[in-house]
C-alpha cells in the first residue's frame, strides 16, 4: 500500500537528515584525510632534513678523516733517519699541541725536504717544524727572509746542500724559488747574517758542527737569492731581534 501523503511528509526530514550526516562524514573524512597528509608532509621533509644534515655532518667528519689520516700517512713517511732520538721523541711530542697556521712551506728538492715554516723560534716551533726569525722580512715579500731550524732536526740535511741547489718558498698566495748563493759558518755573535736586503733573500740557520755534541758553539749559514716570484714585492720589516745565539 502506497504511503499517504503525512508520511511521506513526515520522511523528507529524515532524509535530510541522512543527507546532511552523509555530507558532514564526507567533509570529515577529506580534513582528516589533509591533515593526515599535512603530518605526513611535514614528517617527511623534516625526514629528509635530518638526512641531509646527517649527510652533511658525515661528509665533513670524512673530510676531516681523511685529513687526519693523510696527516698520519705523512708523520709516518718522514724521513728522520739522520736525526736525533731526542730530537725525534720531541718532535712527536709537540704533534699533539695546536701550533696554528704555517706561514710557508720550504722545499729543498736537493735533500728531498718540505718542511712547515711557523713563526717564531720556540722550542715548540723548532721541535714542531722550522721557525720564521722574527724582525726579518716575511715569506712572500721583499726583503732578507731568515729561517731556522734544529742541526739534529729537519735542518741537518742542510750539510749536504751545494751552490746552485734550488730552495722554494711558498706561502698561500705566492712562490718564492731561490738559488744558494753561498754557504758559511758564523759564530753566534754575527747577526750581520740577519740583516736587512734591499734585494730578496733567504737565510737559513741552524746549529754547527751539525753532529757535535751538547751545545753548538757556531752557526751554519745558507745564503740563496731570489730566482723567480710570482707574488708580492713590498718591503719586508726592519730587524728587531738580533739574535742567533738562542739557535741549538
Amino acid at each position: 500500500m502506497p504511503d499517504t501523503e503525512p508520511q511521506q511528509l513526515a520522511k523528507k526530514p529524515k532524509r535530510k537528515l541522512l543527507r546532511f550526516a552523509e555530507r558532514f562524514l564526507l567533509v570529515t573524512g577529506v580534513v582528516l584525510c589533509g591533515v593526515f597528509l599535512v603530518f605526513r608532509g611535514h614528517s617527511w621533509l623534516a625526514s629528509n632534513d635530518d638526512l641531509n644534515r646527517f649527510e652533511l655532518a658525515r661528509g665533513l667528519l670524512s673530510d676531516a678523516n681523511q685529513i687526519e689520516r693523510e696527516n698520519q700517512a705523512s708523520r709516518m713517511s718522514m724521513d728522520t733517519s739522520l736525526w736525533s732520538e731526542d730530537r725525534i721523541t720531541a718532535y712527536h711530542q709537540t704533534l699533539e699541541a695546536d701550533a696554528g697556521l704555517p706561514l710557508a712551506v720550504l722545499e729543498i728538492p736537493a735533500i728531498r725536504l718540505e718542511v712547515p715554516v711557523f713563526e717564531g723560534t720556540s722550542e715548540l716551533i723548532l721541535n714542531r717544524a722550522i721557525g720564521h726569525i722574527k724582525g726579518t722580512a716575511l715569506p712572500g715579500v721583499e726583503g732578507n727572509i731568515a729561517i731556522a731550524g734544529h742541526r739534529d732536526g729537519f735542518f741537518r740535511g742542510l750539510k749536504d746542500l751545494d751552490i746552485g741547489d734550488r730552495l722554494i718558498l711558498k706561502t698561500l698566495d705566492d712562490q718564492q724559488v731561490f738559488t744558494i748563493q753561498d754557504l758559511h759558518i758564523v759564530d753566534p755573535e754575527d747577526v750581520y747574517v740577519l740583516d736587512p736586503s734591499s734585494s730578496t733573500i733567504l737565510t737559513l740557520v741552524t746549529c754547527y758542527p751539525f753532529y757535535f755534541v751538547g751545545k753548538a758553539p757556531q752557526r751554519f749559514i745558507v745564503k740563496a737569492g731570489l730566482v723567480t716570484d710570482t707574488g708580492k714585492t713590498t718591503e719586508g720589516p726592519e730587524i728587531n731581534d738580533r739574535e742567533l745565539s738562542h739557535f741549538e
